[in-house]
């Protein structure tokens, strides 16, 4: 048996063509392009392409990839009264993670996992999840439902459903841009809870559900509602540094700083520095911004030289204020984005699959007698 391994930190437990990332030198790419190239340049539609193909699609490539994913935003028969029979107070990655699940029933051969039908059916089910999390919203908020529309983007037609008016090209761009950023990262936690079921030939929708449930845990992509609340709990700009010193000194956590794999800057988070303190502008939520910028001065003069750097939740949590969104929607867009790189795991572990079958090392007493009852 090989040395043990707490919480398998560095093993190598699969091959990828996918995502890298050198956690030291800042770095991740999707099949080699550099995130900030693809996300400055390029679309969340381009950027699930190219994960699943490995390859960037050419014009009328790309045009028929968008074409699929727009004739599949409807929900099937039966699966808008199941939404909204749910109760109201419902969290939405619990709403997600169920009514993925439901989507096989709806679904004559869920269990196939023939390669060009598994692609197909996470297309279905990434054009879905917005129609799936936009209606749930409504219906909550009391509102009518809004349908898709095949005319705008991924991100738009999301922002459209959820908000019942088309948003603004800096809305869109935005969210746009949060869906490349969160859309791959190599094996972490979901993306080896997708790998791992898929690996006993089980189905897309099982596969993704664990994927989700991962994913909701606040040390995975929960933390950005965290950052969230911390801003919230900081009543000014001014108050801001000595807020982060006390729970410093507390030895508290602060959310969105630090990454298992980063020690260098998070290059996700680069990118959406930028665009946070564009929307703050456009959205008057500049106070926002300026607590934000405040608090990452302060850690890094505290906490910097340790490698610990503000990661992809923590400008992503002011960008989702800004545009709109509840605080307990921001963990579902992570997984709203992820579904296009777990699909591409999931298509990948089929190509060439074994199934997952990690040792434990034992730990506990060896030839303990068996008591009897009268004697315990």
């Amino acid at each position: 048996m090989s040395d043990y391994s707490k919480g398998l930190e560095g093993i190598v437990a699969a091959e990828t063509n996918m995502s890298f990332i050198d956690g030291q030198k800042g770095i991740l790419e999707y099949v080699g392009i550099p995130i900030g190239d693809l996300a400055s340049k390029g679309s969340f539609e381009e950027a699930v392409f190219l994960l699943w193909n490995e390859r960037l699609p050419k014009k009328a490539e790309l045009d028929a990839f968008n074409k699929q994913m727009r004739d599949y935003h409807d929900l099937p028969a039966g699966m808008s009264n199941r939404l909204i029979s749910l109760p109201m107070q419902a969290h939405p990655m619990h709403v997600l993670r169920t009514m993925i699940s439901a989507l096989s029933m709806h679904d004559p051969d869920p269990n196939s996992i023939e390669l060009d039908e598994v692609r197909d059916k996470a297309m279905k089910i990434l054009s879905r999840a917005p129609t799936l999390i936009a209606y749930f919203d409504r219906y909550r908020r009391g509102l009518p439902l809004v349908h898709p529309r095949k005319d705008l983007s991924f991100a738009g037609n999301f922002l459209y459903m959820l908000n019942g008016e088309e948003p603004t090209e800096a809305m869109t761009r935005a969210f746009d841009i949060c869906m490349i950023t969160h859309a791959d990262h190599g094996l972490n936690n979901s993306t080896f809870a997708a790998r791992v079921v898929i690996s006993t030939l089980s189905d897309l929708y099982s596969a993704l559900t664990a994927a989700i449930g991962s994913l909701r845990g606040p040390l995975h992509g929960g933390a950005n509602e965290g950052v969230m609340k911390m801003l919230n709990e900081i009543p000014t700009v001014a108050d801001a540094e000595a807020y982060i010193k006390g729970k410093l000194e507390r030895k508290e956590k602060i959310m969105g700083f630090g990454h298992r794999v980063y020690k260098n800057t998070d290059p996700r988070a680069t990118e959406l520095k930028t665009l946070a303190k564009q929307l703050a502008e456009d959205t008057g939520n500049m106070d926002l911004y300026e607590k934000s910028h405040t608090i990452e001065q302060v850690m890094e003069e505290a906490v910097a030289a340790k490698g610990i750097y503000p990661n992809v939740d923590f400008y992503s949590a002011t960008t989702y204020h800004c545009i709109g969104l509840e605080l307990d929607l921001f963990t579902p867009m992570f997984a709203l984005s992820r579904i296009g790189g777990w699909a591409g795991h999931i298509l990948e572990q089929l190509a060439d699959n074994r199934l997952y079958r990690p040792a434990a090392k034992y730990v506990g007493p060896h030839a303990v007698a068996y008591t009897p009852m009268d004697k315990r």
